[in-house]
């Protein structure tokens, strides 16, 4: 079924106040890696019950809808860069907080939270929300919940998915379900939670979500241990485990290209190593009251030692001495941004084969000519950014023809290997091709099914996760 424009007087015709008028500024029609320009009329409505007139109205008109949360989505699900131009839905006045029960450990907040917000609400009440990205201080619970998004605590805490216990959904007709629900246990039926949960804008709007919260750790502590190879930290996290069990809060690996790139771009960050090590982890620890961090860490380490594992190591000494600790990682990103990639993945693999997909990735990579590899990720839960750039003095823009080979061949191996070439950032509109190409047939049926009964004249997010037929 086509879908219709919307226009200037499309909006004035929908009942919303004049506050929920948007201009047309470029951070709704941008995507952080710059692939595409998005199109749109937008509007940022205050209430659930305003999102439902606008999506109903939408639904009458055929107008398609795309729903906006804080922008930082890597795989182009927030713009829409061509067809009917659709309504922009900003979820941006929606950040109240709803309830919070700290004895339950819930917290009921709007869509268009932001996440380094409920951070600080969870705190204030003694209380852990713990999902964490680097993009925290612009990304809203909506948008994390419609990608489910992973980050560093998944170790230890889950993916968003397993942090929400409720939702409130505004559907493609604009009928609301009320599921708000803070129960840990509810077998009433098929479960609309988490169907929601991933489904990117393709399904509902999400308005508001009751989401699950933790004790705050009595003692926190970071090192960073060398390592001698993937293998050698992927034995470490299974030691870690050993010593601490559920204390290990994140265990990320990272490379020495990460530590030479923060050098290149971004200076001002304390690098922790005098030597710049090929591998090393960032480990991560929250224990209970009467457990001392360091000392726990400084067990490991001596352990880690033992084994063969660890040649070196640096542990936090202060809360100051933490945050340099984690400004290496969270910033690294940022740093690969400003080198420029000419090819970025978001995979996972089943973690025993971590090591070997890093090694036959490498050999892939030279068999189509010469780049630079900056391979980190949350070891952890076995996702890798595994992202591919240009020798000193080339551009991104010099290897355009090498692109589309470089993203094939290294997919075709984390597919061949079990992995998904899709961890924690979603399809959007970047990996449409490659859910066709990978997803099992039976799966991908179910999906377009599943989107036809819910929004039959497609126009929620259209492109997005499933090829539009428009």
């Amino acid at each position: 079924m086509s879908h219709i424009s919307a226009t200037p007087e499309f909006l004035a015709a929908l009942p919303l106040p004049p506050a929920a008028l948007r201009e047309a500024a470029p951070c709704y029609f941008e995507e952080p890696r710059g692939r595409w320009k998005g199109q749109g009329l937008v509007v940022a409505p205050q209430s659930t019950e305003e999102v439902a007139s606008v999506v109903r109205a939408c639904a009458a008109a055929r107008v398609p809808v795309v729903p906006y949360g804080g922008g930082t989505g890597l795989v182009g699900g927030q713009i829409s860069p061509g067809g009917a131009v659709p309504v922009i839905l900003s979820l941006e006045r929606m950040r109240a907080v709803r309830g919070l029960w700290p004895e339950e450990n819930v917290i009921v907040v709007e869509a268009g939270a932001i996440l380094e917000e409920v951070h600080g609400v969870a705190r204030e009440a003694g209380r852990l929300f713990p999902l964490s990205i680097a993009a925290k201080g612009s990304a809203r619970i909506g948008g994390l919940l419609a990608t489910n998004a992973g980050g560093v605590n998944v170790l230890r805490y889950g993916n968003a998915r397993d942090l929400c216990l409720g939702l409130e959904v505004v559907m493609p007709d604009g009928q609301v379900w009320h599921g708000l629900k803070r129960l840990r246990k509810d077998n009433t039926g098929y479960d609309l939670r988490n169907l929601m949960i991933g489904s990117e804008g393709t399904l509902g709007v999400i308005t508001a979500a009751a989401l699950r919260l933790s004790p705050l750790p009595a003692g926190e502590g970071t090192a960073f241990f060398v390592v001698e190879s993937p293998r050698a930290a992927l034995d470490l996290l299974s030691l870690a485990r050993d010593h601490l069990g559920e204390g290990v809060s994140a265990f990320e690996l990272m490379h020495r290209q990460g530590l030479e790139f923060l050098a290149e771009t971004l200076p001002g960050i304390r690098q922790p190593f005098a030597e710049r090590p090929e591998w090393f982890v960032l480990v991560d620890v929250g224990l209970a009251r009467g457990l001392d961090p360091a000392a726990a860490l400084e067990s490991l380490f001596e352990a880690g030692m033992a084994a063969g594992l660890v040649s070196d190591g640096l542990i936090a000494q202060s809360e100051a001495q933490r945050r340099e600790f984690w400004e290496v990682r969270e910033q690294t990103p940022e740093a690969n941004r400003r080198i420029g990639s000419v090819s970025s993945h978001d995979i996972s693999l089943p973690l025993s084969a971590v090591p070997d997909f890093i090694a036959r990735g490498r050999a892939v990579i030279a068999g189509i000519g010469a780049f630079r590899i900056n391979c980190f990720g949350h070891l952890g839960d076995g996702n890798l950014h595994y992202n591919v750039f240009p020798m000193p003095g080339q551009s991104r823009a010099d290897h355009m023809a090498e692109r589309d080979t470089i993203k094939r061949m290294l997919h075709d191996l984390v597919h061949e290997m079990g992995g998904s070439v899709s961890a924690e950032h979603g399809i959007g509109r970047l990996k449409v091709d490659d859910l066709e190409r990978y997803s099992d047939p039976v799966k991908l049926s179910a999906m377009r099914a599943i989107k036809a009964a819910l929004d039959p004249s497609g126009i929620m997010n259209p492109g997005a996760v499933l090829r539009s037929e428009d």
